[in-house]
């Protein structure tokens, strides 16, 4: 059997860290793991290799990952730093000769239809991005290629966020509420990748305590924050603080199963 390769390709906020301007100790910091892009991650299994969202540092973060090839594209909600760098899937469009597959919330599909309408112009401007859309919905399982998936809500306030299991691994961003049912699915994973935005009240993230809280009912072997804020701290000072079991997320970290 395949092994399941996890990479984190960014770790930061909407606003990544450094954030514009921002001469904090973190933003500040020469530790590269206190250099976050926008959360995103690529899961790969033998032959099959998926990127879970497409944020506006898509392109850099597939040449920092030599990410060579791209199977398909699954979306997690519409927020800009989840969807802005989709032109950029041009490259795989010309490599591979064929279009990219997107798997989203038929939500998700019509803020791609907005924000990139020129994509589905029936007249094209040529080497425009070429896109397949699928429709994805909760609790209903998927395959791409060597990849089983399976959709899980979750609540980001008050808008849907699509969660992933596979196997048993686990990715969840941009969250601040997860129902029961949903928290029955992931029973039995071993790894948990889940956002904690920093230590004090959000009103639609995870704090790092809500976090710990949720990743302890959900009781995975390990668990790694993501969707990391500079108001969290440093990553060497604030993995010092965290119980066993539980560690930050950085950009470029590879986890296996």
């Amino acid at each position: 059997m395949s092994q399941l390769k996890i990479t984190l390709t960014g770790t930061g906020t909407s606003q990544g860290v450094p954030m514009i301007a921002c001469k904090c100790e973190v933003c500040a910091s020469t530790d590269s793991r206190d250099k976050r892009l926008r959360t995103a991650a690529v899961i790969s299994k033998g032959s099959t290799t998926i990127a879970i969202d497409a944020g506006p540092d898509f392109r850099q973060q597939m040449l920092q990952n030599s990410i060579d090839s791209l199977d398909a594209i699954v979306f997690t909600h519409e927020h800009k730093d989840h969807l802005a760098g989709l032109d950029d899937v041009r490259a795989y469009n010309y490599h591979q000769n064929q279009a990219m597959p997107l798997f989203a919330s038929m939500r998700v599909q019509e803020a791609i239809k907005r924000e990139f309408s020129y994509v589905f112009e029936n007249s094209k401007y040529p080497g425009i991005p070429h896109v397949q859309l699928h429709e994805i919905h909760p609790f209903s399982q998927f395959k791409i290629g060597e990849i089983d998936l399976l959709p899980l809500e979750v609540k980001h306030m008050f808008m849907p966020v699509m969660g992933f299991r596979i196997e048993k691994f686990a990715y969840i961003t941009d969250a601040n509420f997860i129902s029961e049912e949903v928290i029955e699915k992931l029973k039995g994973i071993e790894i948990l990748v889940l956002n904690a935005l920093r230590k004090e009240k959000h009103p639609s993230h995870f704090t790092l305590d809500e976090a710990m809280r949720m990743a302890q009912k959900i009781a995975a072997k390990k668990t790694y924050f993501i969707h990391l804020s500079h108001q969290m701290g440093k990553h060497e000072d604030v993995s010092r603080e965290l119980p066993e079991g539980f560690f930050l997320g950085y950009d470029g970290l590879t986890l296996s199963l």
